[in-house]
């Protein structure tokens, strides 16, 4: 068996052991240099004749020992036992999202963000085998978080949208697809989705192109159309009135639908339009389940035996041993 570091990066820690050791050494010296200013050594050491100056060395030896063994109990070792048949039982799914100021508008109750962000949180809770990332979207795109299978993790960050997390403007779908494909193993051809939750509103970021990109890596794109048709006003970029254009005309922010369906249908993926009750996340969910019953497969996965617990119990016995070890000689 080989002993492996889960978090190796902890033993960088590992200095602190001979920090404490030159600690202590400097403390030693001191103490003998105070005793020479005290008067004549051997008076002194005569004084103090009980004390026991091999003992005060173990009992510092037992500290630097408990604290070289806890910090390789934090680098959590194992050893690796044996490799294991797994069988495959769930897909990777990126959640792409729009935190442009367009999804600030109110046509969707209370904005179109909320409501986007409430949709995927449900979709999370159902995903329960699937691994699952998140990008962030608007002028640009980047990973907010990356594919996992911590889903209060991925909520959390879910939380977080806004549009503030971009200042970049605009709504860079294509960029959004690219950064998604990116987000996937390059090792694995199938069995990811890519779900884009947006208004559609984009003019300079291809997304076609990019989701043609998207049907040679094996990206299914589902796309979820967030908004009105009719359109609705976007909250100026103070916060107070409606954002309008170089003319000075109020800017009307539309769902454009048939962009969305056509990235998805280009894919092998569905589009549906965002409801009050959701139905289309139970659409949806069928969807990555019938492409997780296609991917069942056996994958060989190596198995752990964790044994911090035996370097930190070992180093509880030796501070232990070292609180009641007196430094006193045995009469």
């Amino acid at each position: 068996m080989n002993m492996e570091w889960g978090m190796p990066k902890h033993l960088l820690w590992l200095w602190i052991v001979p920090l404490v050791a030159g600690i202590f050494y400097l403390s030693s010296a001191r103490k003998k240099m105070e005793m020479r200013r005290f008067g004549d050594l051997a008076l002194v050491e005569r004084l103090v004749a009980s004390f026991d100056s091999s003992k005060r060395l173990a009992k510092r030896i037992l500290i630097i020992a408990a604290l070289f063994l806890m910090i390789l109990a934090l680098a959590q070792p194992h050893f690796r036992t044996k490799e294991v048949l797994v069988e495959r039982k769930g897909i990777d799914v990126i959640l792409a999202i729009d935190v442009s100021k367009s999804m600030l508008a109110k046509d969707i109750p209370p904005t179109r963000l909320e409501k986007a962000k409430l949709e995927l949180s449900s979709l999370v809770d159902r995903l329960k085998q699937d691994r699952i990332g998140v990008v962030a979207f608007a002028g640009e795109a980047f990973i907010q978080c990356p594919l996992t299978l911590d889903k209060g993790a991925v909520k959390l960050f879910l939380s977080t949208l806004s549009p503030n997390i971009i200042p970049v403007p605009g709504t860079a779908i294509g960029t959004a697809i690219k950064v998604g494909i990116k987000a996937f193993s390059e090792k694995e051809k199938e069995f990811k989705a890519l779900i884009l939750l947006t208004d559609g509103e984009d003019h300079e970021s291809d997304p076609r192109s990019a989701a043609r990109e998207a049907a040679k890596a094996g990206v299914r794109i589902f796309t979820i159309g967030i908004g009105t048709s009719d359109g609705s006003t976007i909250p100026g970029d103070t916060g107070e009135g409606y954002k309008k254009d170089r003319s000075g005309r109020v800017v009307l922010s539309k769902l454009d639908e048939s962009l969305l369906r056509e990235i998805a249908q280009g894919t092998g993926g569905v589009y549906y339009r965002s409801t009050r009750g959701e139905i289309e996340i139970d659409k949806l969910v069928g969807e990555i389940r019938k492409m997780a019953q296609k991917g069942l497969k056996s994958e060989r996965s190596v198995q752990y035996e964790e044994s911090f617990q035996y370097f930190l119990v070992a180093a509880l016995i030796l501070l232990f041993v070292e609180i009641i070890l007196s430094e006193r000689k045995t009469r």
